[in-house]
């Protein structure tokens, strides 16, 4: 397992320091526009949710992925560097991990883990994750979210909890977003307080159906 990760973060090293895409080289960020930065910028938390299967599955393999780091609850204030940051990593590892169902890589329906040049969704998510707190970015915002897609099926995405709004990185999009730009449902995700602990977004998802939570249906 250390050797998938260590061959992704030096994967998307090279892909960082090909691009010049450091915190402070990165220009001002291009696809988040200020201007729509409006109520409603944040989710609404309506309760408890149990954690996904495969999240509880993947915290008990990597407990280390799965505390708190002691950092401020209140909401991240991103700069523009900071925003661009978010924006350069999406965009990177989506590039360098190749779109793969967790049965076609390691032969079972559902399977959290940190991927080295294939994953679902929920592999993007937490790849994006570790790397980002990897560059200074607290824990607390960074919540890895439960959502129904255009289709209905379950998908996963990261979203930055920040003073500028909730922002999602995604697998499916190149440029990251406020949450109420993305075609989805908003099901589930991870507390802020506690990242085993999960709360519902959405007051007709508590609990969430044992399908959505193990998030199968999405690459």
């Amino acid at each position: 397992m250390q050797r998938i990760w260590y061959s992704a973060v030096l994967l998307v090293g090279s892909l960082l320091v090909s691009t010049g895409a450091t915190g402070q080289e990165v220009s001002a960020y291009r696809s988040v526009d200020r201007s729509t930065v409006r109520a409603p910028a944040f989710m609404r938390i309506y309760g408890p949710a149990s954690p996904p299967h495969g999240f509880v599955r993947f915290c008990e393999k990597r407990p280390e992925e799965c505390s708190g780091d002691g950092g401020p609850e209140n909401r991240f204030n991103a700069s523009s560097d900071r925003l661009s940051e978010l924006d350069a990593i999406n965009r990177l590892i989506n590039q360098a991990i190749a779109p793969a169902t967790d049965l076609e890589v390691y032969g079972v329906k559902e399977h959290w883990t940190l991927p080295s040049t294939r994953g679902d969704c929920e592999d993007y998510a937490l790849l994006k994750r570790r790397m980002l707190i990897a560059r200074g970015w607290p824990v607390s915002s960074l919540l890895l979210t439960v959502v129904r897609d255009e289709k209905g099926d379950g998908h996963a995405v990261l979203t930055a909890r920040t003073l500028q709004g909730d922002f999602i990185l995604d697998n499916k999009f190149e440029d990251i977003r406020l949450w109420t730009r993305a075609p989805y449902e908003f099901v589930m995700r991870q507390s802020y307080l506690n990242p085993q602990v999960w709360v519902a977004l959405d007051a007709r998802h508590t609990p969430v159906s044992t399908a959505l939570s193990g998030v199968q249906n999405r690459r």
